[in-house]
């Protein structure tokens, strides 16, 4: 192709490729939209449903240009109206997100500037942002500072890169595989059983520890698993425990379990993704012991009300996550005198990923850490003020939670759990505040998970009235 018409052609497709950065006015304009969408947004929480069971119909992809005012329009009735609102104080049922403004702004502005995070040749500042955050989280958990770490997606990736450290630390490979044994709690998050299969550990033994009556392991029927099957010639080399259970808030003793993973050589793992936070509340004690952990993870979207897609492991043994993650090539190689650990990809399986570490920088920086310990004092509170109001009414509560996450269920006298399925259909219809259900000790309960940073006393209040309403139906139904 010649020169002459190369640049013919460059100019008719610069007619079009063009339109993709937009003129100064035009995005004043369209930021003017999105703050007004944002803003009615927010100020209509109160007012709308946390949950409206429809679907999604109109969001197919075509070649067709529309406006944004009208796919700001759209998107209000396709995504925001549809399902949960996890943005919405009256989010009760699964652990909520949050999505406070300053994160969005944190967001907006990493989206805008694009800084390429996961190598710290690329982007010296975006790194170090990344590295603050982790270096903030060990001071929280008491982590020693040789210590790594990364923030992921969330808690599913931060076990993953915390399992294959420890796989990778105890050699379970090849015929040791189906010799190896886990221990957790039938509390444990799935995620857990997930990533074991997922690392090439499908078969692994696992072993499910007894729990006490407030749902915690029983460190003494936990030694003695280990006992025995190292006494069968077999190969411990990973516990898991939880700090906060997603079905009941419990916390595992986890000063007692580390002593007892150390006395025999094995990786203690600790799961904090829903409750670590907690941490810097009056549950303090609680968590003694989390800080002997081989890993931790921990999810700032949870636990700090940041938009979902920001979890975070810590590792105290960064020779195993080296090499489980560090790699290179060619076209790298002007990076590649680094310090290894200064670049979030080589404690990570993600080479390319979003800039996540401005999310939980910028908040801290605006707000300090005061707003979150009373967030997460206030949340402790509510389950209690919750729970008193579900007795008033004459519900059965399961134990005391230790953190912000209960069940409850009406004693019907006949047909409890069916009863109890109907309860949770009429609250789901009613969508005035969103609950969940499970199955404990093999009994159909009510869920209720207190954690959204907009969650105050007359969210509570609205909930206790939504119940009574939708028990009065189940009862009107006989």
């Amino acid at each position: 192709m010649k020169t002459e018409d190369i640049i013919l052609k460059l100019a008719q497709l610069n007619e079009s490729s063009r339109q993709l950065d937009i003129p100064e006015q035009e995005r004043i304009e369209m930021l003017d939209a999105v703050t007004s969408y944002a803003n009615q947004f927010i100020s209509g929480l109160d007012t709308i449903k946390a949950f409206q069971e429809k679907e999604a119909t109109a969001l197919e992809i075509t070649n067709k240009k529309r406006s944004l005012p009208a796919l700001l329009d759209l998107y209000q009735k396709e995504v925001a109206e549809t399902g949960i609102n996890a943005a919405s104080g009256k989010h009760l049922g699964y652990i909520p997100g949050g999505g406070i403004f300053t994160a969005a702004l944190a967001d907006f502005l990493a989206a805008v500037t694009n800084p390429y995070a996961s190598v710290y040749f690329a982007s010296p500042g975006a790194a170090t942002v990344e590295n603050e955050v982790i270096n903030w989280l060990k001071s929280v958990f008491l982590f020693p500072k040789k210590s790594v770490g990364s923030l992921s997606s969330g808690g599913s990736v931060s076990t993953l890169i915390a399992f294959t450290a420890a796989r990778d630390k105890h050699k379970v490979k090849n015929e040791l595989i189906r010799k190896s044994v886990v221990y957790v709690s039938e509390q444990v998050h799935h995620s857990t059983q997930k990533a074991l299969r997922i690392i090439g550990l499908e078969d692994v033994m696992i072993r499910y520890v007894p729990l006490d009556d407030r749902y915690r392991i029983k460190t003494d029927s936990l030694n003695e698993l280990i006992e025995k099957d190292i006494s069968e010639g077999l190969h411990p080399f990973l516990v898991v425990a939880t700090a906060g259970t997603t079905d009941t808030g419990a916390i595992d003793p986890l000063d007692e379990i580390a002593t007892i993973a150390h006395k025999h050589n094995i990786w203690f793992h600790v799961d904090a993704a829903y409750g670590g936070f907690f941490i810097m509340t009056s549950k303090k004690e609680m968590f003694k012991g989390i800080e002997k952990a081989d890993s931790l993870i921990i999810d700032p979207h949870k636990g700090l009300f940041l938009p979902y897609g920001v979890g975070a492991v810590l590792i105290k043994d960064s020779a195993a996550v080296l090499h489980s993650n560090y790699y290179t090539a060619n076209y790298m190689q002007d990076g590649a005198n680094e310090e290894m650990i200064k670049s979030p990809a080589n404690i990570s399986p993600e080479l390319t990923k979003h800039f996540r570490g401005l999310r939980v920088w910028l908040p801290l920086q605006i707000h300090g850490t005061e707003p979150f310990i009373a967030c997460l004092e206030e949340k402790l509170l509510l389950v209690k003020y919750f729970r008193n109001k579900l007795a008033e009414l004459g519900f059965c509560l399961g134990p005391e939670p230790d953190l912000s996450v209960s069940y409850f269920w009406y004693p019907f006298e006949i047909d409890t759990d069916k009863k109890n399925k109907r309860l949770i259909d009429e609250i789901h219809a009613d969508g005035s505040v969103f609950l969940s259900s499970s199955i404990i000790n093999k009994r159909f309960v009510i869920r209720i998970a207190i954690l959204a940073f907009r969650t105050k006393k007359e969210t509570i209040d609205e909930a206790v009235e939504m119940v009574k309403r939708c028990l009065e139906k189940v009862n009107q139904a006989d």
